[in-house]
């Protein structure tokens, strides 16, 4: 019997029918699904079955220094047991095994622990996909190879690192800060430097000290309009610019007319990072829109969404591909690109070997999708269809006024031909078109503007800028940087979009930057990850890595222990900023977040003298945001709860006096 092993419930029923050709068939075994045809089983495993961590002896954080962790034994423990023994009992009557899991660090992993499980002498093999469609999977099983033991030990440093920094830097700043349970603080090897750079922006919008400036505008005219600004763009003093604009006479003349025309050229193929950023400019979240691409891989609608390539590997049917769109609601879209002379596509800077940039691999109807995942599965067809699409071209003009001297700049752009803004209608085209002008022209001065402006701080990330960052400074895997904002937000670190740190992220932020700053800075953690990309290369051992990767941890724990009641005080004080929501209302002390046997409340600090108290929701993590509520001066509160969206509590004063009027009503 031939045992195929794949990642998920899903791709093991899909490639099932694909393999059998519609005639597989469920069957429970030890309480799981698996799907048999003859001479075959098909087994999903849901992702790891094994995980890394410590020996129980190590569970109780009171008894365990959390340097110890450090050096402490890893262990593998079975994560899915009915998983594992189903593998088991259909591995017993096998005559091969072949393992069928994603192509990449993760899945290889996931094959070799469930190779871990079953009995070595089985004749084993590998097969690597990048879409679940018919054509695919038969050509990967018609050609199987080895597995990647060294690209799976790529991927089991990054969990044993992660496990012993995680935990060991965790623990430590939890019974620091007092902070445990449900609400400890994490601290990581990839989130620590992330949530950093966070702060470092905030701090500066914060420092930031705006500097006034004045700009000139004038306003033409002829048959039409022209606004023009004047050449020196800024000026810091205002009585310099009052005097330019007191020699300004009533007529002006067009020095210098110049035009040309542009070309902007089409988008690269989708990689993980630019798709994120893209989904994330149409309202996805990065962890939503990688949990929407991944179903539609699983489904055989688009190739594997985590990869690295921005260049299409010669072997795509770049015609085929487009020529199953004609029948569909791309119809004119595919037809338009079948008429060029020649098709080819954009290339990117980045070019790898593992997958193909993400594409579109077979066609899907809006009746096929539900609303949302159409609009993933449509941003992907539609970069598929731009990176073969034509420059779009544009006429630029700069236009010169002199007016008594003065020296006045506009500005046109006017789009001559959309090319592939057709097919990506996700830019915004913007158009300034000017009037019909020729060089020598006397214009009418009609208008002079005197503009006070003033310069602005630099912005926070919004989630799809923040994977960029991520991706520049070597933080995290195309993999894992859209969980690692996510276990921000759920941690109570940051809150919005554009993301914003609370007072427990300043808290934990500064005070390892205090004793322990090279855990908030990207180049340690940058290293490891290159480290880790050497071991899947076969350049290094992984022991060697983790090693390393335990000395350094050790090192700062030297500081850190050597600062302990210090790193205790700072975070203390820290977080009691997190917690204050505002003014006491009838004697000014500060409110705080309470807790009694009843639940949680808003709580005077004038207490037993002042018993003002507001009620606060039972459930969920509350974030006290910077925004203050006008009437109250409160500020006000976010909730988050695991597996529901954000909810916005406002000000809780005025909350509770709607629930009040609600209550009598």
């Amino acid at each position: 019997m031939h045992l195929i092993v794949t990642e998920k419930h899903n791709t093991a029923k899909r490639i099932a029918q694909i393999l059998s050709k519609g005639n597989a068939k469920q069957k429970k075994v030890n309480g799981v699904n698996t799907y048999e045809y003859p001479e075959s089983v098909v087994i999903g495993l849901s992702g790891h079955i094994l995980n890394v961590d410590f020996p129980p002896e190590y569970n109780k954080w009171s008894d365990v220094e959390p340097q110890e962790l450090i050096g402490a034994k890893i262990v593998l423990v079975p994560t899915q047991k009915k998983i594992i023994s189903a593998l088991q009992k259909l591995a017993k009557g096998a005559s091969r095994i072949t393992i069928a899991t994603d192509y990449d660090r993760e899945g290889e992993l996931i094959g070799v622990e469930a190779l871990r499980l079953i009995p070595s002498s089985i004749p084993t093999d590998r097969v690597r996909y990048s879409a679940i469609t018919p054509s695919e999977i038969n050509k990967s099983f018609s050609n199987p190879t080895k597995i990647d033991f060294n690209l799976a030990s790529a991927g089991e440093a990054r969990q044993k690192i992660d496990l012993v920094w995680g935990a060991a830097l965790t623990r430590f700043v939890s019974l620091s800060s007092r902070r445990l349970g449900k609400n400890f603080l994490s601290v990581g090897r990839v989130q620590t430097p992330l949530l950093a750079l966070l702060v470092e922006r905030e701090k500066q919008i914060e420092a930031f000290e705006p500097t006034p400036y004045w700009e000139i505008y004038v306003t033409c005219k002829n048959s039409g309009e022209l606004t023009a600004k004047h050449e020196k763009e800024r000026f810091l003093e205002r009585e310099k610019a009052e005097i330019i604009i007191s020699r300004l006479g009533s007529k002006g003349i067009i020095s210098k007319l110049e035009s040309r025309k542009k070309n902007q050229a089409p988008p690269a193929p989708f990689d993980t990072t630019e798709f994120l950023r893209a989904a994330s400019s149409i309202g996805f979240t990065p962890a939503n829109a990688m949990r929407v691409s991944e179903s539609l891989y699983i489904n055989g609608w688009i190739s594997y969404p985590r990869t690295d390539n921005t260049v299409y590997p010669k072997s795509l049917d770049f015609m085929g591909l487009i020529k199953m769109f004609t029948e569909s609601d791309f119809g004119d879209y595919a037809e338009s690109l079948l008429r060029k002379e020649m098709l080819k596509p954009t290339r990117g800077k980045k070019e790898a070997t593992d997958h193909p940039p993400i594409h579109p691999v077979s066609v899907a109807t809006k009746k096929d999708l539900n609303t949302y995942v159409w609009k993933i599965y449509e941003l992907i067809v539609r970069r598929f269809f731009a990176s073969f699409a034509s420059p779009a071209v544009w006429e630029m003009t700069k236009v010169t006024v002199e007016i008594d001297g003065e020296i006045f700049n506009a500005d046109g752009s006017r789009l001559l031909e959309d090319g592939w803004l057709w097919y990506y209608p996700y830019y915004k085209i913007k158009e300034n078109i000017l009037p019909s002008l020729k060089e020598g022209e006397t214009l009418d001065i009609i208008k002079v503007d005197l503009a006070e402006k003033e310069t602005q701080p630099p912005k926070r990330y919004k989630q799809g800028g923040l994977i960029k960052k991520m991706e520049d400074l070597g933080l995290g895997t195309k993999s894992t940087r859209h969980e690692m904002i996510s276990k921000l937000y759920a941690r109570g670190y940051v809150y919005g979009n554009p993301l914003v740190p609370t007072s427990t992220a300043y808290a934990v932020i500064e005070t390892l930057e205090r004793y322990a700053a090279p855990i908030t800075k990207p180049d340690m953690t940058s290293t490891l990850d290159k480290d880790m990309d050497k071991i899947a290369e076969g350049l290094i051992e992984e022991e060697n890595v983790v090693q390393e990767s335990r000395e350094m941890l050790d090192t700062i724990f030297e500081k850190l222990n050597g600062s302990k009641d210090h790193v205790s005080r700072t975070l203390q004080e820290g977080l009691r900023e997190d917690k204050i929501v505002g003014k006491c209302p009838d004697c000014g002390s500060d409110l705080m977040i309470r807790r009694s046997k009843r639940g949680r409340f808003i709580g005077c600090t004038g207490y037993p003298d002042c018993t003002f108290s507001l009620p606060l929701p039972k459930s969920g993590t509350i974030i006290v945001t910077s925004k203050d509520c006008e009437e109250h001066g409160l500020h006000h509160l976010r909730i988050i709860a695991k597996g529901r969206r954000p909810w916005d509590l406002g000000c809780p004063y005025c909350n509770y006096i709607e629930w009040q009027k609600s209550k009598k009503e």
